[in-house]
C-alpha cells in the first residue's frame, strides 16, 4: 500500500466566463468542483493505476466532508484528521484565454492538531510501502514538519518520496535523514540553491552533486515539455517524451509522483520507473479534468518515452 499526504487539501473550483467584468454580476453556467491538492492528485492518479493507496492528511467543515465524498465516489480510500477549522476553496476563473486565481490560505492548525497528526500518521504507515507527502504546510505548522515525518518513516522503515518547495523543501534536505526521491523542477531548485539552475545537462548534473542533495537515492528534475533529467545513486539519465497536444498541465507534476510511486512499489527497473513516471504526467496532460487518467492510453504513450542514460 502506498500512502498519499496532502497536509493542505481544498475544493477547488473552477468558472468559466466569456468576459469576466469587474465591479459587476457575473453568472456562471459551468462550474467545475474537485477535490484539489497536490497528494489528492497524487492518490487518485495511483487508485487508476489499480495500485492500493490510502490518502490522508487534515481535514475540516464542510469542505472537507466534500473533500470525502469525492474521494469515496472515486474509490479512492481515505483516512485523514479532522479538525476544528474549516479546509479551503481554491476558485479559478477561465476568461478571454486566462485564468484569474482566488485563493484562501487555508485553516491554521494548533500545536496539538499537528501533534495528533504525526501520531496517526505514524500508525497508518506500518502497512504501507511507500509514502508519498506532497504540497504546502497549512498554517500553524513549522517548516520543518515534514522532516518529522521523514524521521517517522525512516524509523518505520518506510521509502518516502517528498514533493514540496521553498523552505518546507529546504528544512527536509537539511536533516540527516534524507527522503528517497524528491522531484523539483528547475525553479524550485533556484529558489533552492540561490542561484539560476539552468535546463542544461553538465549544468544540472553539476547541481544535483551538491552536498545539500547528498544521500537522496533519487532526484527527478521535471522539465515539462522536454521531460526530465534524472540523478539515481550515481547515474544520471535523461528522459525525452514526444510532442502532445497539452490540454491541462495543471497535476501533470503530480500524475508523475504518482506514476514513479507505483514504479518503485513494483519494484521495476529504472528504465520501467522513469518511462512510468513520465507517462502518467503526459496521461493527465492531454485530460481536461486534473488528477485523471485513461490508462487505456498507457501503454501507447509509455512506448513513446526514451530513457538515455548519461556518462
Amino acid at each position: 500500500m502506498i500512502v498519499a499526504v496532502t497536509m493542505n487539501p481544498s475544493v477547488d473550483i473552477s468558472y468559466s466566463l466569456n468576459r469576466f467584468e469587474l465591479d459587476d454580476v457575473n453568472r456562471v453556467e459551468t462550474v467545475r468542483k474537485t477535490a484539489g491538492g497536490k497528494g489528492l492528485n497524487v492518490a487518485r492518479v495511483i487508485s487508476q493505476m489499480k495500485e492500493d493507496v490510502m490518502s490522508t492528511g487534515v481535514l475540516g467543515g464542510t469542505v472537507g466532508d466534500y473533500i470525502v465524498q469525492q474521494l469515496n465516489e472515486s474509490n479512492v480510500r481515505n483516512d485523514f484528521l479532522r479538525i476544528e477549522s474549516d479546509s479551503r476553496n481554491c476558485i479559478a476563473i477561465l476568461h478571454a484565454g486566462m485564468q484569474t486565481e482566488i485563493l484562501e490560505s487555508g485553516p491554521t492548525l494548533s500545536e496539538q492538531e499537528g501533534i495528533a497528526f504525526l501520531e496517526k500518521f505514524e500508525g497508518l504507515i506500518i502497512h504501507a510501502s511507500l509514502v508519498t507527502i506532497s504540497g504546502s504546510l497549512p498554517k500553524g505548522l513549522p517548516t520543518d514538519y515534514y522532516c518529522e515525518m521523514v524521521e517517522i518513516s525512516h524509523k518505520k522503515g518506510k521509502r518516502v518520496i517528498v514533493d514540496t518547495s521553498g523552505e518546507s523543501l529546504k528544512q527536509v534536505l537539511m536533516q540527516k535523514k534524507k527522503p528517497f526521491a524528491i522531484k523539483p523542477n528547475t525553479a524550485e531548485l533556484s529558489q533552492l540553491l540561490g542561484f539560476e539552475v539552468e535546463a542544461e545537462i553538465m549544468d544540472l548534473k553539476q547541481t544535483l552533486n551538491h552536498k545539500i542533495f547528498a544521500g537522496i537515492e533519487w532526484i527527478v528534475v521535471s522539465m515539462g515539455s522536454r521531460g526530465a533529467f534524472v540523478k539515481h545513486g550515481a547515474d544520471y539519465y535523461r528522459v525525452t517524451i514526444p510532442e502532445i497536444n497539452a490540454i491541462n498541465p495543471v497535476g501533470a507534476g503530480d500524475a508523475t509522483v504518482a506514476g514513479f510511486a507505483v514504479a518503485l512499489n513494483r519494484n521495476q527497473t529504472v528504465d520501467n520507473v522513469l518511462k512510468t513516471a513520465m507517462t502518467t504526467g503526459m496521461l493527465n496532460t492531454i485530460e481536461a479534468r486534473t488528477g485523471y487518467i485513461n490508462k487505456d492510453k498507457f501503454k501507447q504513450f509509455f512506448n513513446f518515452v526514451k530513457v538515455e542514460k548519461m556518462y
